[in-house]
């Protein structure tokens, strides 16, 4: 059911004070950054987008527009996990007030697996829909500037995914457990488990491998996939007695099995599995020195020249040349801000293979000076990108699959231009914090401070 239109008319909660509770402008502080932002987002782009996703039918009404896009900002501005963020909801009114709440709340707003739901709910679109929201409030604000939407920088990094290091060894006594337990849920014939000597050899890897004693090593493998292979063909031969609806996993766990019994064999092989859970997990080389692998997969983040706001931020999966992606990323940012891009400053990986009309600007080519300006203010998006991994949570993706990534890394670069209108607005005067109708008084009696001054020097 669609969510009230007004969230002061929900039930209340349990009151602090019997007779007469407080309104929170009452006791917090006006002039607190998270009261000055919410104050000037544009909730109503959005509660527009989020009231179309229901229907008019009976049941339990959804929650408010404001609160769900209210709590999605909150976690990626402060990097907070989804339990962290309700505890810290209840405590902190500036986040209830930044929520749309009027009074003092003592329960949390929902359960945090919630926001798994709201998540899946709004999907890439939804969160698009959430970033043009955060950028037409930066544009309203004078944040942002209109005309710096047109002149972009373009890079891409690795947004890993929340795996562990994997390795051959570990991914056979992975797959070889899943085997085990696929078999005695369904009691089906099991041979042997190797339930003693799956663990001991998988020791024997790391050991082999820490003292250099390849061959070893690889006969320890070797040794790994014959028992796996052997847990594979015991599921093959009983698939029948599996229940219907069980059987898809079944399956795709016996072609894991499969592809990490042919990469062990073949390290060379292209087609590689670094994860059971991640099946879509990509290997990528960025040429760091501490970091010389990253598996996750790759994100692609364009931001203003100027300013640095993130107007279009999307995912990769299967690890693409740069070149190959950066039609996709102007177009994306075209969608979001309605305007024609002109300059789109990048790095040597972005060379060629791209169609766009925008004039690239990329170091070994001859250049303008004031293309050479642009070019200048690329290297400012790799600070941007060490701010959203740092501070915010594109470092690590926790959430599944190929739409999770999509969905996280939209988060993030919301997460991001939050962060960049908050230290705006902190930095603003006080005459131009509140209100515009400041500007226009203090406009006013400049301008008759000027004629009086022409008025006595004549």
């Amino acid at each position: 059911m669609k969510p009230k239109a007004n969230p002061v008319t929900k039930s209340r909660q349990s009151e602090l004070f019997p007779e007469a509770r407080p309104r929170l402008l009452d006791f917090i502080d006006r002039a607190h950054s998270l009261v000055r932002l919410a104050d000037r987002i544009e909730w109503e782009v959005f509660d527009q987008y989020w009231d179309q996703q229901f229907s008019e039918a009976g049941g339990q009404h959804a929650r408010p527009g404001r609160l769900v896009s209210g709590l999605l900002m909150l976690k990626h501005m402060d990097a907070l996990s989804d339990e962290r963020l309700i505890e810290a909801w209840v405590s902190n009114p500036y986040y209830q007030y930044f929520c749309g709440e009027t009074h003092f709340q003592h329960k949390p707003p929902a359960d945090p697996t919630s926001l798994i739901k709201w998540r899946q709910k709004l999907g890439e679109e939804g969160l698009e829909w959430l970033l043009t929201m955060v950028l037409e409030s930066a544009l309203n604000c004078e944040a942002l500037d209109e005309n710096s939407l047109a002149h972009l920088c373009v890079d891409s990094t690795v947004m890993e995914k929340n795996i562990a290091y994997p390795t051959d060894s570990q991914l056979l006594e992975k797959c070889r457990g899943k085997l085990v337990k696929t078999l005695r849920t369904h009691q089906l014939y099991l041979r042997q488990s190797y339930s003693r000597k799956g663990p001991r050899e998988a020791q024997k890897v790391g050991r082999y491998a820490h003292a250099k004693q390849f061959k070893r090593m690889r006969r320890s493998i070797r040794q790994q996939c014959t028992w796996v292979g052997r847990l594979k063909r015991d599921l093959m031969r009983q698939l029948d007695h599996i229940p219907q609806h069980h059987k898809p996993a079944a399956r795709q766990l016996i072609q894991q099995a499969d592809q990490l019994i042919n990469q062990a064999k073949h390290p060379k092989s292209k087609n590689k599995l670094y994860a059971l859970h991640e099946p879509d997990v990509d290997c990528i080389s960025k040429g760091k020195a501490h970091k010389r692998y990253e598996f996750g997969t790759k994100v692609g983040i364009a931001c203003t020249q100027k300013e640095g706001f993130v107007v279009g931020i999307r995912s990769f999966s299967g690890n693409p040349y740069d070149g190959n992606t950066l039609d996709e990323q102007l177009e994306q940012a075209k969608i979001l801000t309605d305007v024609d891009i002109k300059t789109v400053a990048v790095d040597l990986g972005y060379r060629g293979r791209h169609k766009t009309k925008a004039t690239v600007i990329h170091r070994g080519r001859k250049l303008s000076k004031r293309q050479k300006k642009r070019l200048k203010r690329r290297s400012m998006l790799e600070a941007m990108i060490g701010h959203m991994k740092n501070d915010g949570l594109l470092g690590r993706c926790h959430l599944k699959g190929l739409e999770g990534d999509a969905n996280h890394a939209l988060l993030c670069g919301i997460g991001h231009n939050l962060r960049l209108l908050r230290a705006y607005v902190r930095q603003l005067p006080f005459w131009l914090r509140n209100n515009h109708l400041y500007r226009i008084l203090f406009s006013n009696l400049f301008a008759r401070r000027g004629q009086l001054l022409v008025s006595v020097s004549a």
